[in-house]
């Protein structure tokens, strides 16, 4: 299934099913159902099987055209980002393979939605694209061991680690340069676990303005999705709708001679196989 967070066009915020065609609103057809994304998503269990066949059963309640996809969990408990995670990138940085994950957060007033601007800062014209994997929580854990990690993974989405390099790198520390507003699209939806076969082995890309500038499978994750669970999950307690950003691989602006920065009015179209797209415009950081 693809979870949604969408609104309509009389300015209503609800969840639905993606479908061909358009989205099913959930709460048109289950009424006592959660109305937002991280409680249904808390209550999946109990929910499943009464969603199954809904989607099984009918037609878009409303085109894709007739509403915005916002960002499937529109406000994230925790948004977190690993680095140099992909080997492809790593060989691009010239640094040495890690032997730790490295990991850093991004404030959840990052997240935006798939097709959302993306704000060019007004303190800096450093800004660059990741195109990362990414994977929401599913249920409250901690200490969870490798081998029961897809158990707590709800889904998989497409994700945009939007950073702004000056600010990441004038410290040791990159919670800023990576938390500025609107520089965490992600979606167009979860899809969920048991619908991905394999999140090791989907082909991975980004395109500005058309030009191709990444391209990877996440095969190439140093730190596969499992054991980043089960690392974060030995220093803090993860909680549905909890947002993971993967790593992303080589060909980022930064490492490019001379850097290649985006600009107001650039586009970037982000895509993993077997589970969507996102594209989102850059625009000068409004007044």
């Amino acid at each position: 299934m693809k979870l949604v967070t969408f609104r309509s066009a009389n300015d209503v915020t609800a969840v639905g099913l993606a479908v061909d065609g358009g989205v099913i609103d959930i709460g048109r057809h289950l009424p006592d159902a959660p109305r937002d994304a991280i409680a249904l998503i808390e209550a999946w269990p109990a929910w499943r099987e009464r969603l199954v066949p809904l989607e099984a059963s009918r037609p878009a309640d409303i085109g894709f055209d007739a509403v915005t996809l916002l960002a499937p969990v529109p406000r994230p408990g925790k948004i977190l980002g690993i680095g140099l995670n992909y080997a492809d990138h790593v060989e691009e940085s010239g640094m040495a393979r890690p032997a730790d994950q490295l990991w850093f957060a991004k404030m959840p007033t990052s997240a935006t939605g798939p097709f959302a601007p993306v704000d060019l800062p007004r303190v800096s014209a450093q800004l660059d694209y990741e195109a990362e994997l990414a994977f929401v929580i599913g249920k409250r854990c901690r200490h969870v061991p490798r081998e029961r990690a897809h158990e707590v993974i709800f889904g998989y989405c497409v994700a945009n680690d939007v950073s702004v390099r000056d600010w990441q790198l004038q410290t040791s520390q990159f919670t800023i340069g990576k938390s500025f507003d609107t520089h965490a699209p992600f979606g167009p939806w979860i899809v969920t676990a048991d619908a991905v076969a394999d999140p090791h082995a989907l082909g991975i890309r980004c395109f500005v303005n058309g030009e191709k500038r990444q391209e990877s499978s996440t095969a190439q994750l140093i730190f596969d999705c499992y054991a980043q669970v089960e690392h974060l999950s030995k220093a803090m307690t993860l909680e549905p709708g909890d947002l993971i950003l993967t790593g992303m691989p080589g060909g980022v602006g930064v490492a490019m001679k001379p850097a290649r920065w985006l600009r107001a009015g650039d586009t970037m179209k982000v895509e993993i196989d077997g589970i969507g797209a996102i594209e989102n415009i850059v625009r000068a950081e409004p007044a």
